[in-house]
């Protein structure tokens, strides 16, 4: 791949069941939630562990991505202090990684056990329990920045730290936080 890249895996989350369905008003369901320091990823199944690990309707969106600076971004955008990106639910939350170039896109990462190779896919669109973890209006705030849901095409192990990315197009990292609006399908 032509374009190498430095960023950084910021948080790691595998959580083994949804704590976010139903109606927000009742709350959030009171389930493990992991913040591990490393995570096993497994071609076209997933993070072991994770709510999604090969789960047929979700094999090609089984990881979610989160730039930081997306999130921070919206605190920005709603003058608050946002928790900790966690709320999300996004399994890998990164920084100085563009995300939204990589839709439809084969990627590779590497944390410091060697290459693993993603498919970009769907966004990962924001749902209404935002409203409600994080501030009234954080949903919409997130529109165009909740992330990117992928597919793995190799296993291997990712690590909170440094992370060397390749890419087949140019990203910007000073783009990571801005609010992408387009057509769904790539």
């Amino acid at each position: 791949m032509p374009f190498e890249y430095r960023a950084e895996i910021v948080e790691l989350l595998r959580a083994p069941s949804h704590a976010y369905f139903g109606r927000s008003k009742d709350g959030p369901a009171d389930v493990p939630t992991e913040l591990p320091d490393s995570v096993e990823i497994v071609a076209h199944k997933g993070i072991r562990g994770d709510r999604f690990f090969g789960v047929k309707a979700h094999t090609e969106a089984a990881v979610s991505f989160l730039a930081l600076e997306a999130w921070d971004a919206v605190g920005e955008v709603l003058g608050v202090d946002v928790p900790d990106p966690a709320v999300a639910r996004r399994n890998v939350v990164v920084r100085g990684l563009e995300l939204d170039p990589l839709r439809g896109l084969e990627f590779e990462l590497d944390s410091g056990d060697g290459w693993i190779r993603f498919r970009g896919g769907r966004p990962a669109h924001p749902c209404a329990w935002m409203d409600r973890m994080v501030v009234d209006g954080a949903r919409k705030a997130l529109i165009g920045r909740g992330g990117l849901r992928v597919e793995p095409l190799s296993d291997g192990i990712l690590r909170v730290g440094p992370l060397s990315v390749r890419s087949p197009v140019e990203l910007d990292a000073s783009r990571a936080a801005l609010s992408i609006r387009r057509a769904q399908p790539i």
